[in-house]
């Protein structure tokens, strides 16, 4: 009868001891579907992110707003440009010069170039407003003589624009000048 008893039991001791190599390889198992679920809850988030990112990219107009000059004004126009007013040794009451004035823009920006003899002499920086157009060129830092010039283009019609420029040299001299600009016929 001992026997049986030492059977059963040794039966019983490998029957445990398998269940515990079982229960072992269960954690085992039950830890990697954690790190699964974690990692892929993990991938979900930034999916729902990237969605979120698609969305409000596809619902955002473009706010660039790209500005240009009204047709009846951009394009290319003859300038007659003369001296009205002058405490500067540069520019003489009288004087007068003759340019082409193109009125364009870019991406970013409304400027007018003056061209003489087809060479580009000066760019100016753009702005429309009040019905009245406003033309700056400022030489940088590095220049030999600090000039401003600024335009106020305030009669605008189809055919003609007229308005004054003046230019400081050196914050100690001021010339004026009457600009008048013809549409070119070219």
């Amino acid at each position: 009868m001992k026997n049986p008893i030492l059977i059963i039991f040794s039966l019983f001791v490998l029957i445990s001891c398998n269940d515990k190599a079982k229960e072992t390889d269960l954690v085992a198992r039950e830890q990697q579907l954690l790190e699964k679920e974690k990692s892929f809850a993990q991938k979900e988030s930034e999916y729902q992110s990237l969605l979120k990112m698609r969305d409000s990219i596809f619902a955002k107009k473009d706010t660039v707003e790209i500005v240009d000059w009204p047709t009846e004004v951009s394009g290319a126009w003859t300038g007659k440009v003369i001296c009205t007013e002058s405490n500067c040794s540069d520019y003489v009451v009288g004087d007068q010069r003759i340019d082409t004035w193109e009125f364009d823009s870019d991406s970013t920006r409304l400027f007018t170039k003056i061209i003489n003899n087809n060479n580009l002499v000066r760019v100016y920086s753009g702005r429309l407003e009040n019905n009245e157009i406003k033309l700056n060129f400022k030489t940088d830092s590095t220049a030999k003589k600090q000039v401003d010039m600024n335009i106020l283009l305030n009669e605008i019609s189809a055919s003609k624009i007229r308005g004054t420029r003046s230019i400081a040299v050196e914050n100690s001299c001021m010339a004026r000048f009457s600009v008048e600009l013809t549409r070119s016929t070219k």
